[in-house]
């Protein structure tokens, strides 16, 4: 039996069909015909090259067949003789968008859910075709985000005076943003943690024991991003708000001091609205309600929370405060300022945005 020429590539067809053998994305059937191929062009026997890749010798000489006739593009899968399957896209669609009946019982559909459903509704639909409908248009039913308004009756004038306080800070004055983190548990896990390897994430109990919680009080200066005043306590009260404001203003002494804070009531409480009548060079400026968003310290107590108290273990209250304040040293070391970019009117563009129907 004679041996096969060397099949002749097409220019080009080399680099093309050698990255198609290391697609992943690739059917398994063209990256099978391209291996047929390159070791066909290596002078390879038929035989030999039907061995190497699972394929009778007749099956190797029809796809050269094919090569030789129509290049890389006659590798790929014919036509499928038959009426070609239907799908109603819209209907998948607008079953998607409707929630599912009350007798499932359910919240919300998956693509199997769905498929079932529609299958004994006399549309026969499998629930890999509803997933790659879903993918294609968009449609997520397991997913859910939140939304909230904020009803301040003055929120247009909140928002217009704390984004000027960013953008436009008073001259010869400081802008420090204020506001406590709650019940910072004190979570001691049952076991040390295991570090990350290679071929593992760093891992925890699931289990913890709780030694009590503490109140962070913190001021984060706008101009430098640093927190230049910050206490725990064991209540988020009036006094403990009293107390802090006072170390604050004691942290910038002799400067107009504008402090931006939510509309929490110990933030109004008449204790603290005395002291700000003896002392006029500190002014408080208050968020709208629900929009504590605006409060740029909040982007450092997520910050804290990430980094130093999530994945930590304490034994006790004293040792989450050591571990709260050595974060607070460090991160002072390599802050930099948060920059607020959108303009008071875009931001009131988007605080009263409606909803998508």
């Amino acid at each position: 039996m004679s041996v096969a020429a060397a099949l002749v590539l097409r220019p080009g067809d080399g680099a093309r069909l050698r990255e198609l053998t290391r697609s992943s994305a690739a059917p398994a059937g063209h990256v099978q015909r391209a291996r047929m191929v390159l070791l066909a062009a290596e002078g390879l026997p038929n035989a030999e090259v039907g061995r190497r890749v699972g394929m009778t010798r007749q099956t190797v000489i029809a796809w050269r067949a094919r090569y030789e006739a129509g290049g890389i593009a006659a590798l790929a899968d014919l036509p499928r003789s038959g009426r070609p399957g239907s799908i109603d896209e819209a209907a998948v669609i607008a079953s998607t968008l409707n929630p599912p009946p009350s007798e499932l019982a359910v919240t919300h559909w998956s693509a199997r859910l769905l498929a079932g459903q529609l299958s004994r509704a006399g549309m026969p639909v499998s629930f890999a075709e509803v997933a790659r409908i879903w993918r294609a248009w968009g449609l997520q039913p397991h997913r859910i985000e939140t939304f909230k308004f904020s009803t301040d009756p003055q929120l247009e004038a909140k928002i217009r005076d704390v984004v000027g306080l960013y953008l436009d800070p008073p001259a010869n004055a400081v802008v420090v943003c204020v506001d406590e983190k709650s019940q910072i548990q004190a979570l001691d896990r049952t076991a040390p943690l295991l570090p990350m390897r290679f071929d593992a994430a760093e891992r925890r109990t699931h289990d913890y024991r709780r030694h009590g919680t503490t109140t962070l009080f913190a001021a984060l200066e706008v101009a430098t991003g640093k927190i230049t005043a910050d206490a725990c306590y064991e209540r988020h009260s009036n006094a403990e708000f009293l107390a802090f404001l006072k170390q604050v203003a004691k942290a910038h002494p002799r400067v107009q001091l504008h402090v931006v804070c939510d509309n929490y009531a110990t933030h109004n409480h008449p204790k603290v609205k005395a002291w700000l009548a003896k002392h006029p060079r500190v002014t408080l400026h208050f968020t709208p309600t629900s929009a504590s968003w605006m409060n740029m310290v909040e982007i450092f107590f997520g910050l804290i929370s990430r980094q130093a108290i999530r994945r930590g273990s304490f034994t006790s209250v004293t040792d989450l405060i050591g571990a709260i304040r050595a974060f607070i040293d460090g991160y002072n070391e390599r802050c930099q300022p948060f920059r607020w970019t959108k303009t008071a009117d875009q931001t009131l563009a988007k605080a009263q945005r409606q909803p998508s129907a």
